[in-house]
Protein backbone atom coordinates (compact mmCIF):
# COMPACT_ATOMS: atom_id res chain seq x y z
CA UNK A 1 0.00 0.00 0.00
CA UNK A 2 1.37 3.04 -1.15
CA UNK A 3 0.47 6.72 0.78
CA UNK A 4 -0.88 9.19 -1.27
CA UNK A 5 0.66 12.25 -2.69
CA UNK A 6 0.91 15.51 -0.94
CA UNK A 7 -1.02 18.72 -2.31
CA UNK A 8 1.99 19.67 -3.68
CA UNK A 9 2.64 16.88 -5.12
CA UNK A 10 -1.89 16.09 -6.78
CA UNK A 11 -2.59 17.89 -10.16
CA UNK A 12 -5.45 19.98 -9.79
CA UNK A 13 -8.61 18.53 -11.18
CA UNK A 14 -10.00 20.55 -14.65
CA UNK A 15 -12.42 23.09 -13.16
CA UNK A 16 -15.97 22.46 -14.56
CA UNK A 17 -17.84 25.33 -16.11
CA UNK A 18 -19.11 27.34 -13.36
CA UNK A 19 -19.96 31.01 -12.15
CA UNK A 20 -17.44 30.93 -9.93
CA UNK A 21 -14.57 28.68 -11.26
CA UNK A 22 -11.61 27.74 -9.00
CA UNK A 23 -8.29 26.90 -8.18
CA UNK A 24 -6.19 25.88 -5.16
CA UNK A 25 -4.82 29.79 -5.35
CA UNK A 26 -8.16 31.34 -5.30
CA UNK A 27 -9.07 29.00 -2.16
CA UNK A 28 -5.83 29.85 -0.36
CA UNK A 29 -6.02 33.35 -1.23
CA UNK A 30 -9.70 33.43 0.02
CA UNK A 31 -8.45 30.95 3.33
CA UNK A 32 -5.64 33.59 4.14
CA UNK A 33 -7.91 36.52 3.55
CA UNK A 34 -10.64 34.87 5.98
CA UNK A 35 -8.01 33.85 8.88
CA UNK A 36 -6.50 37.66 8.37
CA UNK A 37 -9.79 38.81 9.54
CA UNK A 38 -11.26 36.23 11.51
CA UNK A 39 -8.26 34.26 12.86
CA UNK A 40 -7.55 30.62 12.04
CA UNK A 41 -10.09 28.98 14.20
CA UNK A 42 -12.78 30.64 11.53
CA UNK A 43 -11.21 28.80 8.84
CA UNK A 44 -13.07 25.96 7.20
CA UNK A 45 -13.43 24.45 4.14
CA UNK A 46 -17.45 25.30 4.39
CA UNK A 47 -16.28 28.90 5.62
CA UNK A 48 -13.90 29.16 2.85
CA UNK A 49 -16.47 27.89 -0.17
CA UNK A 50 -19.03 30.22 1.18
CA UNK A 51 -16.77 33.01 0.88
CA UNK A 52 -15.82 32.11 -2.60
CA UNK A 53 -19.61 31.25 -3.58
CA UNK A 54 -19.05 27.87 -4.30
CA UNK A 55 -20.12 24.50 -2.68
CA UNK A 56 -18.49 22.63 -0.13
CA UNK A 57 -18.01 19.68 -2.02
CA UNK A 58 -16.34 21.45 -5.04
CA UNK A 59 -13.37 22.25 -2.38
CA UNK A 60 -13.19 18.71 -1.50
CA UNK A 61 -11.84 18.26 -5.25
CA UNK A 62 -8.74 20.32 -4.86
CA UNK A 63 -8.43 19.68 -1.16
CA UNK A 64 -8.85 16.92 0.88
CA UNK A 65 -8.80 18.36 5.31
CA UNK A 66 -8.30 21.13 6.41
CA UNK A 67 -4.64 20.40 7.64
CA UNK A 68 -3.67 20.46 3.82
CA UNK A 69 -5.69 23.61 3.48
CA UNK A 70 -3.57 24.90 6.81
CA UNK A 71 -0.07 23.55 4.59
CA UNK A 72 -1.11 25.77 1.95
CA UNK A 73 -1.72 29.05 3.80
CA UNK A 74 1.33 28.67 5.21
CA UNK A 75 3.58 28.24 2.24
CA UNK A 76 1.69 31.09 0.59
CA UNK A 77 3.11 33.38 3.61
CA UNK A 78 6.72 32.21 3.27
CA UNK A 79 6.04 32.76 -0.81
CA UNK A 80 5.92 36.33 0.82
CA UNK A 81 8.84 36.35 2.75
CA UNK A 82 12.24 37.66 1.31
CA UNK A 83 15.26 35.55 1.95
CA UNK A 84 17.80 37.05 4.10
CA UNK A 85 20.53 38.96 3.03
CA UNK A 86 23.83 40.43 5.02
CA UNK A 87 27.42 40.63 4.81
CA UNK A 88 28.19 38.67 8.08
CA UNK A 89 25.94 36.12 9.69
CA UNK A 90 24.42 38.45 12.10
CA UNK A 91 22.79 40.70 9.78
CA UNK A 92 21.59 37.78 8.24
CA UNK A 93 20.08 36.20 11.20
CA UNK A 94 18.56 39.56 12.19
CA UNK A 95 17.22 39.44 8.08
CA UNK A 96 15.48 36.54 9.19
CA UNK A 97 13.87 37.29 12.48
CA UNK A 98 12.61 40.51 10.73
CA UNK A 99 10.79 38.99 7.59
CA UNK A 100 9.07 36.10 9.78
CA UNK A 101 8.24 38.76 12.45
CA UNK A 102 6.70 40.98 9.39
CA UNK A 103 5.37 38.16 7.88
CA UNK A 104 3.41 37.25 11.70
CA UNK A 105 2.32 40.78 12.33
CA UNK A 106 0.35 40.68 9.18
CA UNK A 107 -0.99 37.69 9.26
CA UNK A 108 -1.51 36.74 13.05
CA UNK A 109 -2.85 33.35 12.85
CA UNK A 110 0.69 32.56 11.18
CA UNK A 111 2.15 33.14 14.69
CA UNK A 112 -0.41 30.42 16.04
CA UNK A 113 1.83 28.09 13.91
CA UNK A 114 4.84 29.45 14.49
CA UNK A 115 7.06 26.41 16.47
CA UNK A 116 4.59 23.39 14.86
CA UNK A 117 5.88 20.95 12.86
CA UNK A 118 7.13 22.33 9.79
CA UNK A 119 5.07 22.11 7.07
CA UNK A 120 7.37 21.59 3.80
CA UNK A 121 5.61 23.02 1.34
CA UNK A 122 7.73 23.96 -1.78
CA UNK A 123 8.37 27.95 -0.17
CA UNK A 124 8.89 27.16 3.17
CA UNK A 125 11.60 24.47 2.01
CA UNK A 126 12.76 27.45 -0.56
CA UNK A 127 13.02 30.11 2.19
CA UNK A 128 15.16 27.61 4.63
CA UNK A 129 17.36 26.51 1.32
CA UNK A 130 18.10 30.22 1.11
CA UNK A 131 18.25 31.27 4.53
CA UNK A 132 21.11 28.59 5.01
CA UNK A 133 23.24 29.37 1.84
CA UNK A 134 22.93 32.60 2.90
CA UNK A 135 24.27 31.97 6.81
CA UNK A 136 27.15 29.78 4.86
CA UNK A 137 27.79 32.49 2.59
CA UNK A 138 28.60 34.72 5.52
CA UNK A 139 31.28 32.48 7.21
CA UNK A 140 29.35 29.74 9.06
CA UNK A 141 30.68 27.21 7.61
CA UNK A 142 29.65 24.17 9.81
CA UNK A 143 26.44 23.26 8.81
CA UNK A 144 25.79 21.99 12.45
CA UNK A 145 26.55 25.64 13.64
CA UNK A 146 24.17 26.70 11.08
CA UNK A 147 21.32 24.66 12.24
CA UNK A 148 21.61 25.13 15.81
CA UNK A 149 21.89 28.57 14.73
CA UNK A 150 18.19 28.47 12.66
CA UNK A 151 16.68 26.52 15.57
CA UNK A 152 17.98 28.33 18.65
CA UNK A 153 16.33 31.69 16.52
CA UNK A 154 13.33 30.00 15.43
CA UNK A 155 12.55 29.36 19.19
CA UNK A 156 13.23 32.76 19.97
CA UNK A 157 11.06 33.75 16.81
CA UNK A 158 8.11 31.73 18.67
CA UNK A 159 7.94 33.36 21.65
CA UNK A 160 8.47 36.71 20.99
CA UNK A 161 6.30 37.13 18.07
CA UNK A 162 3.29 35.50 19.53
CA UNK A 163 3.94 37.77 22.98
CA UNK A 164 3.56 40.51 20.53
CA UNK A 165 0.32 38.87 18.57
CA UNK A 166 -1.18 38.54 22.22
CA UNK A 167 -0.51 42.31 23.24
CA UNK A 168 -1.89 43.37 20.09
CA UNK A 169 -5.16 40.83 20.39
CA UNK A 170 -5.56 42.41 23.94
CA UNK A 171 -5.09 45.58 23.06
CA UNK A 172 -8.43 45.29 20.56
CA UNK A 173 -10.41 42.73 22.77
CA UNK A 174 -10.26 45.99 25.70
CA UNK A 175 -9.69 48.99 23.84
CA UNK A 176 -6.84 49.87 26.18
CA UNK A 177 -2.94 50.11 24.68
CA UNK A 178 0.10 48.61 27.02
CA UNK A 179 0.73 51.86 28.75
CA UNK A 180 -3.03 52.58 29.06
CA UNK A 181 -3.97 49.13 30.89
CA UNK A 182 -0.75 49.67 33.18
CA UNK A 183 -1.91 52.71 34.37
CA UNK A 184 -5.45 51.27 35.01
CA UNK A 185 -3.53 48.60 37.51
CA UNK A 186 -1.52 51.31 39.18
CA UNK A 187 -3.71 51.59 42.16
CA UNK A 188 -3.11 48.19 42.85
CA UNK A 189 -0.03 47.60 41.90
CA UNK A 190 0.82 50.55 44.60
CA UNK A 191 -1.15 48.82 47.01
CA UNK A 192 0.59 45.72 46.73
CA UNK A 193 3.80 47.68 46.06
CA UNK A 194 3.18 49.08 50.29
CA UNK A 195 3.26 45.88 51.42
CA UNK A 196 6.84 45.81 51.29
CA UNK A 197 6.53 41.96 50.07
CA UNK A 198 7.72 43.17 46.24
CA UNK A 199 11.00 45.25 47.04
CA UNK A 200 12.95 44.56 43.85
CA UNK A 201 9.84 44.21 41.30
CA UNK A 202 8.94 47.49 43.28
CA UNK A 203 12.08 48.76 42.01
CA UNK A 204 12.30 47.16 38.57
CA UNK A 205 8.74 48.95 38.00
CA UNK A 206 9.92 52.54 39.23
CA UNK A 207 13.45 52.34 37.23
CA UNK A 208 12.11 50.68 33.94
CA UNK A 209 12.82 52.40 30.60
CA UNK A 210 9.58 52.06 28.52
CA UNK A 211 10.36 49.93 25.33
CA UNK A 212 7.81 49.60 22.47
CA UNK A 213 7.39 46.18 20.92
CA UNK A 214 9.96 46.32 18.10
CA UNK A 215 12.80 47.99 20.42
CA UNK A 216 11.71 44.76 23.23
CA UNK A 217 12.17 42.77 19.95
CA UNK A 218 15.46 43.89 18.66
CA UNK A 219 16.73 43.67 22.26
CA UNK A 220 15.99 40.17 22.86
CA UNK A 221 17.44 39.55 19.20
CA UNK A 222 20.91 41.20 20.38
CA UNK A 223 21.09 39.22 23.42
CA UNK A 224 20.53 36.00 21.15
CA UNK A 225 22.80 36.43 18.96
CA UNK A 226 25.63 38.00 21.43
CA UNK A 227 25.34 34.46 23.03
CA UNK A 228 26.02 32.62 19.93
CA UNK A 229 29.03 34.94 19.24
CA UNK A 230 30.77 34.15 22.64
CA UNK A 231 29.98 30.42 21.91
CA UNK A 232 31.32 30.82 18.36
CA UNK A 233 34.47 32.40 19.86
CA UNK A 234 35.01 29.35 22.01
Amino acid sequence: MTDSPSVWERPEPPERRALSPLSRERIVRAAVTLADAEGIEAVSLRKVAAVLDAGPMRLYRYIDTKDELLDLMVDAVYAEIPAPTGAGWRDVVRSFAQGTRDAALRHEWFADLLGDRPRLGPAALAHTEASLAALRAAGLDDIDTIMSTVEVLTVYLTGAVRAEVAERRAERATGLDEREWQMSMGPHIVAMFATGDYPVLAEAVHDARHRDAEAVFELGLDYLLDGIENRLRR
